[in-house]
């Protein structure tokens, strides 16, 4: 078997800079996955990896000698320490993968439910948003210009495998994004809108969300069918954007609407 142990190796100054710089993800349209679960996640949604990478350590694990099978690529394997410098966390579990970005969301006009989000700049947030509208059966979500790189190692990491059943669009023009929708949307607020209970959440919906403490820009919640506002009898001035898009999407499934 051979290691690769040198950092300045081209495919592994290569695999860096996918992993470190969204202009790189941009101009290539690669993206880096880490560990077993993301691995595992999209090799269920039948997509083709890349590149699959293993640590010296990891090459001897059963479960990544089968996770590589089932990829039908014969693994690189990079020394223990030339494997931490491409990877995005302190303690990495020793296998990652290079996979192609798709383009961009297809199906929008005719998707039962879509999410908007509008300068979610936190990772973890937007990660959690799309892990939430998969779990509650949403296959559709739209970012503006301005919110966290979609395919950034956090993002993914938060998102626990939602990007690869979703389609998905990013740095897009959300008023163009809305109208090509052209189903009902519901911009959430802080306050002075609709309870959720009350709100009429037939049809196709369209969620739109904003910044935590501001929320969705006038000009976009404007273009909204309704605002509605989740109660908070505890007195908090705001929920977190990503409790709040749970609480949301829940609601929406409850009541069957993409049953």
């Amino acid at each position: 078997m051979s290691v690769i142990t040198s950092r300045g190796n081209p495919r592994v100054r290569r695999w860096r800079e996918l992993m470190r710089d969204a202009r790189e993800r941009r101009s290539q349209r690669r993206a880096m996955i880490e560990g077993e679960n993301l691995l595992s996640a999209f090799l269920r949604s039948e997509q083709t990896v890349e590149n699959l990478i293993l640590s010296k350590t990891g090459s001897s694990r059963n479960e990544f000698i089968a996770l590589a099978k089932h990829s039908g690529k014969t693994p690189t394997v990079l020394a223990d320490a030339v494997f931490r410098t491409i990877v995005d966390v302190a303690e990495p579990s020793g296998i990652a993968a290079e996979i192609a970005i798709p383009p961009g969301a297809r199906g929008l006009g005719i998707a039962p439910c879509c999410v908007f989000l509008e300068g979610i700049q936190d990772a973890g947030n937007v990660g959690a948003i799309l892990r939430s509208a998969a779990a509650f059966g949403i296959r559709h979500a739209v970012l503006g210009r301005g919110c966290a790189d979609v395919w950034s190692p956090k993002v993914l990491r938060a998102a626990a495998g939602a990007h690869f059943t979703m389609q998905l669009a990013e740095s897009a023009d959300l008023a163009t994004a809305i109208g090509n929708f052209g189903g009902k949307t519901v911009c959430t607020v802080p306050r002075g809108g609709i309870g959720l209970s009350a709100a009429v959440l037939s049809g196709r919906i369209g969620w739109i969300l904003g910044t935590e403490g501001k929320g969705a820009s006038d000009a976009l919640a404007a273009r909204a069918t309704l605002k509605v506002t989740i109660p908070m009898p505890g007195g908090a001035e705001s929920l977190n954007v990503a409790a709040a898009a749970a609480i949301c999407f829940y609601e929406f499934s409850r009541r069957g609407a993409l049953a």
